[in-house]
């Protein structure tokens, strides 16, 4: 993968309908199409880890982080570039689990991230996790992209199903133009109060509607408060636009729980 350019993808074990409202939380336009069944796959239009100088690994970290934390669905970011390859997966507000290949393929991750990983997917603790551990060990026939592949081979008995085109180790600019000839969606930040129109309609559908409101809903949300304000200064000293907006979505999800009427109210 010595020339291989820089890209990345979002992996949402969700159907595109519910990954909608999150997805424009991002605020960077993303062209959304479905992958399988209960699968959605989010292309990001733009390539923020050049415009900032931030690392790849680092921008799809805090994106996936992003996206997960108000919803019941895990995100899976796969990202490379000429070095090094690799994926986090975001669950709720679960410390994100990773995983990093180098260029030609040597592992440098641990075993239990791997095993933490198929835990949180769902995945056979027997089958699947040795289909998995091969991606573990060395192997001088398989570099980064490979491990990436292999990795989407188990993940299609879970249902996914990557469209034609859109794989790991295309450059962005060919993911993106494969996206369009798809027909893929393209989400777009349009303003705070569409973004919190569509994040309320989806969770007042979802099963964490009966939080919404009392005790519960309270707690929930300065919780999220508690953990969003730090993150999103953490992410600010250490220039990660990614985790700032990971903060960032926590802060507001964590308002919106507390303040949910009179937002309610003023968004319909």
């Amino acid at each position: 993968m010595n020339a291989t350019p820089v890209g990345a993808l979002l992996l949402c074990r969700a159907e595109p309908s519910a990954v909608r409202p999150p997805a424009h939380l991002l605020r960077e336009q993303q062209l959304l199409a479905p992958a399988g069944d209960e699968w959605s796959v989010l292309v990001p239009e733009g390539k923020p880890w050049q415009d900032g100088g931030e690392p790849v690994d680092r921008v799809l970290a805090g994106w996936a982080t992003a996206v997960a934390v108000g919803v019941t669905w895990p995100v899976l970011a796969l990202w490379w570039d000429g070095d090094r390859a690799g994926f986090t997966l975001a669950s709720g507000f679960r410390r994100p689990v990773g995983y990093i290949w180098l260029a030609d393929g040597t592992p440098v991750g641990e075993d239990e991230a791997m095993r933490t990983f198929a835990a949180r997917l769902g995945l056979d603790p027997v089958l699947d996790m040795q289909a998995l551990e091969p991606l573990t060990r060395p192997d001088p026939a398989s570099d980064a992209r490979a491990r990436l592949l292999g990795l989407i081979a188990v993940l299609a008995g879970a249902g996914l199903e990557l469209p034609g085109g859109l794989a790991p180790g295309e450059p962005a600019d060919r993911l993106r133009s494969v996206a369009h000839e798809l027909g893929a969606e393209t989400v777009e930040w349009s303003g705070w109060r569409d973004a919190v129109r569509a994040e309320l309609d989806a969770v007042e559908e979802g099963p964490l509607g009966p939080w919404l409101r009392g005790p519960k809903a309270r707690a929930l949300g300065a919780a999220q408060l508690a953990a969003g304000v730090p993150l999103a200064v953490w992410g600010l000293r250490r220039r990660s636009g990614g985790w700032v907006v990971a903060g960032a979505v926590l802060v507001a999800h964590g308002v919106l729980g507390l303040v949910y009427d009179r937002v309610r109210e003023r968004t319909r």
